[in-house]
């Protein structure tokens, strides 16, 4: 997978609001421990994303879904779009830059270091990698990314997509593949309980994963310009969303995938509709 940047944007939550509704944000947004809490629904039915209907991107910030979009992604400190099929974005194996305070002050172990204890950074995001090496390491993060899945659930989300899947590969050689899909298969677990679907968000080295991991469904950014949407369609029996940032691969997506997969094009800053630089098609 070529390591270029997703489209992920860090959203400034309104604390309060976050404490009253999730139970499980910071007061720097970046998300508390959930200790003893796992408030999941087990009486809710999971339910499917449907790539045969119109979807978009709004990690950017919220906004009404253009005409006939069925299907909406949106970062977990935000609200679900009414009437719609709503995917929550966690950022779940790197720190957000406005939560590296958070990390460091309550959880510094959690957060990935070198031989000479320096933090690991994702230097195109700024965001340091959660340290993933160890079981006991997963737990305790699969503990603290449960409860912003519990906060989805909770806010009346319907699925989940984990960004970074694919941390590792810019971990300096210090996490490895088995390590990631463990704590994938923690926190699919974790969505399946609170009645989440889960997505494989990129890392389509690990589509092959899916039945051990437990993913329902792919989230691809650019798998067009990369020709990779077949290897995901191949997974997930085409339950595939894909966001193109290049019109020329958007419309080389649609003309060979668009009968099969949901895409969307969209600006790689995904800024709301009426902001400068919002794009926004699909097939």
């Amino acid at each position: 997978m070529p390591l270029l940047p997703f489209a992920r944007i860090s959203l400034a939550p309104v604390v309060a609001l976050l404490l009253a509704l999730t139970g499980c944000a910071g007061a720097d947004g970046s998300g508390a421990d959930g200790s003893g809490a796992d408030s999941s629904d087990k009486g809710r039915e999971v339910r499917l994303p449907r790539a045969d209907e119109p979807f978009d991107y709004q990690l950017g910030g919220a906004y009404e879904p253009p005409a006939g979009v069925r299907t909406v992604i949106r970062d977990r400190t935000a609200d679900p779009a009414p009437d719609a099929y709503n995917i929550c974005y966690v950022n779940a194996y790197q720190a957000q830059p406005d939560a590296v305070a958070w990390w460091q002050r309550n959880h510094p172990e959690l957060l990935l270091r070198d031989a000479d204890g320096a933090s690991v950074v994702d230097e195109e995001w700024q965001e340091p990698l959660l340290d993933i090496s160890t079981e006991d390491r997963r737990d305790r993060l699969a503990h603290i990314v449960g409860g912003w899945i519990d906060g989805c659930a909770e806010r009346g989300f319907d699925a989940v997509e984990a960004d970074n899947l694919d941390s590792y590969l810019r971990s300096d050689g210090l996490l490895d593949r088995r390590q990631a899909a463990g704590f994938a298969r923690l926190l699919a677990e974790r969505a399946h309980r609170a009645g989440l679907a889960i997505g494989q968000k990129n890392a389509v080295e690990m589509s092959g994963l899916r039945d051990t991991i437990g993913f329902d469904f792919a989230v691809a950014e650019e798998c067009a310009r990369y020709d990779e949407c077949g290897r995901y369609a191949d997974a997930y029996d085409d339950r595939v969303l894909v966001i193109e940032y290049r019109r020329t691969d958007f419309t080389a997506g649609c003309r060979e995938w668009g009968d099969r997969l949901a895409i969307v094009l969209r600006d790689r800053d995904v800024v709301p509709v009426g902001e400068p630089g919002h794009r926004n098609a699909r097939c």
